[in-house]
């Protein structure tokens, strides 16, 4: 076989079989990878907002819970002796309305008995009539402050109340139980240390560093892919949805944040990334086949067919696309190439037109 080619490159004409194709020019994404972290959406450490022992803990590590959903119930003794003493104290306060109620009624039957007996010329002095309003304006006074008393009473007994449902501790989102750290029988408060740790993990977020030579390329709401090692080849989908505008100055990255729906369960917080990151999008480059880019010691070349000539033209190959592979050199769309090249046909061999 060799030989025939031998021969027809030596006679300088090709058969009609030969192939050709045309440059083509399209634009290309192009992709750098980047490490990142799978973190959860949220994740918080359950504290007892009150001081009491635990009775007992409802959830454990792994387990689901949705919000509201109870995560552990407390004991305080010292609350319910509170809620008695402040019960006894508003018990006396309306006592005490009821009381000063009468006394300012009788307070103001005196003073219109005394301003009615007035109006005969000097039965009634002046200075008993100024008593009479005083001592309306005393109970009327008295009054007032019960009440601010009462609600002051009624102020304490809502806190109390509070604190008392405070006792029980429930989930302050949907998420999973990642860490149990109490158990009954132990001190919780906003001093003891959490409870319980709960990620929610049906939304996750990545954290991607961006280096800084590809921060142009970071658009808000673009779909970026990423895997994980626990699942080969397969790809996940993640949305820009946080940019922080501010590079490391340490790392010269910018930290951007991927929000994913991980409604299989498939990813956990924790888990190490492989991002496909868009470093250009839609840039125009040169594609051919690859068979029709070869080479020698000296260089790597395409022949493009000239005015029914073979002429060779240097080029450096780029990434595959497919079938086709980038080149770059002193190419034009358009232009006609040998889709299956060797050095085997000369420069200057003519090539019939097909």
């Amino acid at each position: 076989m060799r030989w025939m080619i031998a021969a027809i490159a030596a006679s300088g004409l090709w058969a009609q079989s030969l192939e050709t194709v045309r440059v083509e020019s399209k634009p290309v994404d192009r992709f750098v990878t980047l490490t990142a972290e799978i973190q959860p959406y949220q994740s918080t450490a359950v504290v007892a907002r009150v001081a009491g022992y635990i009775e007992k803990v409802d959830v454990d590590r792994g387990s689901a819970v949705r919000k509201g959903d109870a995560i552990a119930q407390l004991s305080a003794p010292e609350l319910k002796a509170q809620i008695a003493e402040i019960q006894a104290k508003a018990a006396a306060v309306r006592s005490q309305s009821g009381e000063l109620r009468a006394r300012r009624a009788a307070a103001l039957s005196t003073a219109s008995r005394l301003k009615t007996a007035a109006a005969t010329p000097g039965a009634i002095s002046p200075n008993e009539l100024v008593q009479a309003d005083e001592a309306v304006a005393a109970a009327t006074a008295a009054i007032e402050a019960n009440q601010m008393a009462e609600r002051a009473v009624q102020a304490q007994a809502r806190a109390l109340e509070e604190m008392v449902a405070y006792l029980a501790v429930t989930a302050p989102f949907d998420g999973v139980v990642t860490e149990r750290l109490l158990h009954p029988g132990s001190l919780a408060g906003p001093s003891a240390g959490p409870i319980v740790r709960i990620d929610q993990v049906s939304r996750l977020r990545v954290i991607v560093a961006v280096p800084e030579t590809n921060v142009s390329s970071i658009r808000a709401g673009q779909r970026v892919g990423f895997s994980v090692t626990g699942y080969p080849g397969e790809t996940f989908q993640g949305a820009v949805s946080r940019i922080s505008r501010v590079l490391d100055p340490k790392t010269r990255t910018m930290p951007v944040e991927l929000d994913v729906v991980n409604a299989g369960g498939k990813l956990a917080p924790g888990m190490y990334t492989e991002v496909r990151w868009p470093a250009k999008s839609g840039q125009v480059t040169l594609l051919v086949p690859a068979t029709a880019v070869t080479s020698n010691t000296e260089r790597s070349f395409v022949i493009r067919v000239e005015n029914g000539t073979a002429k060779y033209v240097n080029v450096r190959k780029g990434p595959a696309q497919g079938e086709l592979v980038e080149v770059s050199g002193p190419l034009a769309a358009g232009d006609l190439v040998i889709k299956r090249a060797t050095d085997e046909i000369r420069e200057g061999a003519r090539i019939p037109a097909k």
